[in-house]
Formats: C-alpha cells, sequence, structure tokens
C-alpha cells in the first residue's frame, strides 16, 4: 500500500489554450495509505481519466504521480503494483471461480497452501464460498462482477485497488449489499481503495472522503458530513443532497437583506451571520434547514406553496418566492400545508451558506446545531 499524492493536470489534446481543451484542469490531491475515498461527478467530469492516471493506463500532459514519495509518472500498471476493478466484469469463463480468484497470485509465484487460504478469505468475505468449483461461464453477470471485485482485493501486496463503476451491472438489491460488503472489507483488509462513481449515495456508503468534480474541475475532497453541511463550491451544494441545496440570491445593505426580491430587516444578531466582505452573494440552504415560520419572524420570506409531494417517509413542499424556488422537507407526522397557501419560510440560521460571484464559500463559520443526516443508506 501506499500514499498517492497528485500535481498534473491532463489534456487529451495537444497544446491546450483554456480550461475547455482540458480533460483534467491543474490539481494538488494526496489520497492517504489505507484510506477509502470515492471520486464523485456526473459524466465527463473527469473522474475516470484521474483513476487511469493513477493506475497508469494514462500518462499525464502535465506534472506527477507519486506512490510513496516515488515519482511513478512513467511507469506501467505492473510496475506500479496496481489492481483496477472495471465496469464491466473482467474474468476467464473457461475457469472455475477458484480459479480466477486464484490467478493473480498464481501469476506472482506465491505458493499453493497460501493462494488456497488467500482465495477462501476473499470468497468468503463476498459470499462465494459455495461457488468455488463452478465455471465462470455459467455464472449470472451480478456473480461473474463479484468475481472481478475479488480478483481485485485478492492481492495483499497491492499499492491500491481502483474500481471504475464497479457496480454498474449488478442488480440493484445486490447493489446495496455490496456496497456494505465493499466498506466491511475495506475494515478488514486496510487496502487503499479509491472507487469511482456518479451514484452519490454509493460514494457517501462506501467512502471515508470524497472528491466531488465536475468539469475537469476537483472542486471540494471531504467527509460526506463536510459535503453536506459546508459544501465549498455551489456544485457541491446542488449535488450532494436530495433534493439539492437552494440557492437565493441576496444583496446586503446594512442590517437590510434583500433575497430574491424580498427586502428584509435583520436584528443585529443575524445580521452578524452574513458575509461582510461581499455586499452581493448567493443564500444556499438544505431543504432540511428550511422552516414554516410566523408571518412577524425575523428574517421569513413570504412565500407561494407551488408543489406538495408525499414522498413517504417525509413531505417535500415547493414554494414560489419571486421568480425563485425554495424546497423544504418536512417530516412525515407534519401537517404539509396545500397548494396555493402563502407560508412563511425562515430560510436563515447556523446551516446557512453564502457564496460569491465564483460560487465559492465566502464564510468558514460552523453549524452549532447536530447535522440530522444520517449517512447509512436503507435498501430501495
Amino acid at each position: 500500500m501506499a500514499a498517492i499524492e497528485l500535481d498534473l493536470a491532463h489534456a487529451y489534446r495537444p497544446n491546450p489554450q483554456q480550461d475547455s481543451d482540458y480533460a483534467l484542469l491543474p490539481l494538488k490531491m494526496r489520497f492517504e495509505d489505507g484510506g477509502a475515498y470515492a471520486l464523485l461527478g456526473p459524466s465527463g467530469c473527469g473522474k475516470t481519466t484521474m483513476l487511469n492516471i493513477i493506475s497508469g493506463l494514462v500518462q499525464p500532459s502535465h506534472g506527477t504521480v507519486t506512490f510513496a514519495g516515488q515519482d511513478v509518472t512513467r511507469l506501467s500498471p505492473q510496475q506500479r503494483n496496481i489492481a483496477q476493478v472495471f465496469q464491466f466484469p473482467v474474468i476467464y469463463d473457461t475457469m472455475t471461480v477458484a480459479e480466477n480468484l486464484a490467478f493473480p497470485l498464481k501469476n506472482r509465484g506465491m505458493a499453493a497452501d497460501k493462494i488456497k487460504i488467500r482465495v477462501g478469505q476473499i470468497a468468503e468475505m463476498l459470499e462465494m464460498s459455495g461457488q468455488l468449483d463452478q465455471r465462470a461461464a455459467g455464472l449470472t453477470a451480478d456473480a461473474k462482477q463479484k468475481i472481478s471485485l475479488g480478483r481485485g482485493l485478492v492481492r495483499e501486496d497491492v499499492s491500491a485497488v481502483l474500481f471504475d463503476e464497479p457496480l454498474t451491472v449488478i442488480d440493484p438489491h445486490l447493489k446495496w449489499q455490496l456496497r456494505r460488503k465493499l466498506k466491511q472489507i475495506h475494515r478488514e483488509l486496510k487496502l487503499t481503495l479509491i472507487y469511482v462513481t456518479h451514484d452519490q449515495v454509493e460514494a457517501l456508503t462506501f467512502a471515508e472522503q470524497i472528491v466531488v468534480m465536475t468539469r475537469g474541475r476537483a472542486v471540494q475532497m471531504g467527509s460526506a458530513d463536510a459535503l453536506f453541511e459546508r459544501p465549498q463550491h455551489m456544485f457541491v451544494g446542488n449535488f450532494i443532497g436530495s433534493p439539492g441545496m437552494n440557492f437565493l440570491p441576496a444583496q446586503l445593505t446594512g442590517r437590510v437583506l434583500t433575497l430574491a426580491g424580498q427586502a428584509l430587516t435583520l436584528d443585529a444578531a443575524l445580521a452578524a451571520r452574513l458575509p461582510q466582505q461581499a455586499a452581493s452573494f448567493t443564500l444556499g440552504v438544505r431543504p432540511e434547514y428550511v422552516e414554516l415560520a410566523g408571518s412577524n419572524s425575523n428574517g421569513a420570506l413570504r412565500t407561494t406553496v407551488a408543489k406538495v409531494q408525499d414522498v413517504g417517509t417525509y413531505w417535500l413542499i415547493t414554494a414560489r418566492v419571486g421568480a425563485a424556488l425554495v424546497r423544504v422537507r418536512l417530516d412525515a407526522q407534519a401537517e404539509p400545508p396545500r397548494e396555493g397557501d402563502e407560508v412563511w419560510l425562515k430560510v436563515l440560521g447556523p446551516h446557512s451558506c453564502f457564496y460569491g460571484a465564483d460560487e465559492h464559500l465566502l464564510d468558514v463559520q460552523q453549524p452549532t446545531t447536530e447535522n440530522n443526516k444520517n449517512n447509512e443508506e436503507t435498501p430501495a
């Protein structure tokens, strides 16, 4: 295993001149030895390019890759001692499950008795002990991808195990089980794991640290709580969460806040929570932290309910204020307003975030109340 450091940029075309020419814009990043990481973002954001640069399948056009302080930028995947699991199963259909799992170890000359022990351990972790003698050709796509996962995990001496959306072909219910299983395997084996996905549930369930990416740029690395509570970029606020963060245009003049076209006179304590370094900014607040309020509440917005949705575990209220929409999550036990009702919403509080013209977070204030977001998932 090894700590991995990236100091690079990458363009597939020669002589890049502008940001859009780059698949990966300049970045500096460190993956700690034994950590579990996810590269999260929409299709085309650069996450697979980053993974392939780490593995050695792609050489960066600018900069370096180091493993444990050693420059490996020009080394092959074999020389880097990397294991990689791809989106679709890569196995030998003519071999049994046991032979497939043992193949990487046999190639490295491991003793037969040690191979048998290691294969047994991995098969047990993946709940495939009863299938070890079956030919891979007769197995389902789900089982074949479990073999691919096992082949990536079977070696104990790898610098890192890289996963490129490995659960795409997996049945949804089994996908939920395997995410939990990968997290358990990481705790037991202490391997450095880097996992590419566009699914935030996969990333938040599996990883200790998540790298959120957009348009070739890594905009934030952090824990699930950090990404949820203090998104460092508006893209992170919108991408993380279901639904994402509300954004409202704001202007501050003294203690008068103009928010989505409504002028609110704030008391000194509330005004002190707002960024003083920018007269104009964007307020970001998650639907979980928007509250229904009385009409005389300080800093409350007058809105009209546009939609009421029963999601089962909560009510999702969409309200209109001027040209903007504000979404509110209410407990399933709450009495929701009706469509067309006028309601007052409190959007300012300890969890409010403020963003400048460049869409980056302006303030560094930390929330003072406990985050009610649960990082654990429940099966669909």
